[in-house]
């Protein structure tokens, strides 16, 4: 058997009561997910992907199974520790970006430092500012969510997710509410990050976004149907590239 090095879930089920009825959101899902990997969640609302990503996420917990995260069992943890694991192993990336409204970019970004124990503040600024230059905002640091257009926003919000160097980041439909270009723009920064090694799990109901990532896992019905290793991936930056001739096709 595969031993997993980051994420296993063996049989895997979780039951939602709906007064007299049982819905059966996952069904018994065993999945080993390496460190390193770029992987994409596809499937068709109701299919249980957003379940299983709150389960990867420690935002709900399995109705039956195990899910191992980084050589921890977290299946049966309480809700104080799967909060420490969330701040610690987790960055999170929404559709919606979740910003503070009356914060800068950068006091956006520091936010999950204050979490964090025994950090200066010349620490926590330098990660902050470390972050924001990884996604390209260097000098947006002191702009305000609207001030900033939808894909600054999410850009910011990936530098969030990213400044306590997580062991993964899940991305739950991280374009659904950008353009074709900005969504784009967005892939090329989840793969600069994959190039550096980190682990990225991306939920997505988009064939096309799909295709950015090194392994595509398709849920149905509560089920695994499809786990298949995408040989050849999409590259953003060149597709960047290339979108200004399509546009010029299209007029």
């Amino acid at each position: 058997m595969t031993q997993c090095s980051l994420i296993s879930t063996q049989g895997i089920t979780k039951t939602y009561q709906m007064g007299e009825f049982q819905v059966h959101a996952l069904r018994g899902i065993d999945l080993c997910i390496q460190k390193g990997e770029f992987i994409a969640i596809m499937g068709a609302s109701g299919s249980g992907k957003t379940t299983f990503m709150n389960l990867l996420g420690c935002l709900d917990r399995p109705s039956e199974g195990s899910y191992e995260l980084d050589g921890i069992a977290v299946h049966n943890m309480n809700s104080n520790q799967l909060t420490q694991v969330r701040n610690e192993k987790i960055g999170y990336v929404f559709q919606s970006f979740y910003l503070l409204p009356r914060t800068t970019a950068l006091e956006n970004v520091e936010l999950p430092l204050l979490y964090t124990r025994q950090m200066s503040n010349k620490d926590r600024l330098e990660r902050a500012l470390g972050a924001l230059d990884t996604v390209g905002l260097s000098d947006r640091t002191k702009h305000f969510p609207n001030q900033l257009s939808g894909g600054q926003q999410q850009r910011v919000a990936i530098a969030r997710a990213i400044v306590n160097d997580p062991v993964f980041l899940l991305a739950d439909e991280p374009t659904g509410n950008l353009d074709s270009r900005t969504g784009i723009e967005v892939m090329a920064i989840f793969q600069e990050l994959h190039q550096r090694g980190k682990t990225i799990i991306l939920v997505t109901h988009e064939l096309e976004i799909s295709q950015y990532a090194d392994r595509i896992i398709t849920f149905r019905d509560g089920l695994v149907i499809s786990d298949k290793p995408n040989p050849n991936p999409r590259n953003a930056k060149e597709d960047l590239v290339k979108m200004p001739m399509l546009d010029e096709l299209q007029e």
